[in-house]
């Protein structure tokens, strides 16, 4: 069975989520049956199907949220919660 297609907004649509200095909070569900980026209420859900071990679901996010904002996934940092569902990102700014 192939896997759902990976849902994810419009880039400029997630970077109008982020602060005036590029801050992006996301909330994470690890081990999802399907990758997603969602705005639900005014906040940014990220959906990767990797496991919370060894820092593999936060490498899935940062690769997710930068294929959703179409830059290289260097642009994207981890500020806060690398063991968290919790996180703040750095985005580049349009």
């Amino acid at each position: 069975m192939a896997r759902p297609r990976t849902q994810l907004p419009e880039p400029h649509c997630l970077s109008a989520m982020a602060d005036g200095d590029g801050r992006l909070a996301v909330r994470v569900t690890p081990g999802a049956k399907s990758e997603a980026i969602a705005i639900e209420d005014g906040r940014v859900v990220v959906k990767v199907r990797a496991k919370p071990e060894d820092g593999k679901a936060t490498a899935a996010v940062l690769q997710l949220v930068a294929r959703a904002l179409e830059v290289a996934p260097s642009q994207v940092e981890m500020l806060r919660g690398a063991t968290s569902r919790e996180k703040l990102l750095r985005i580049p700014l349009s």
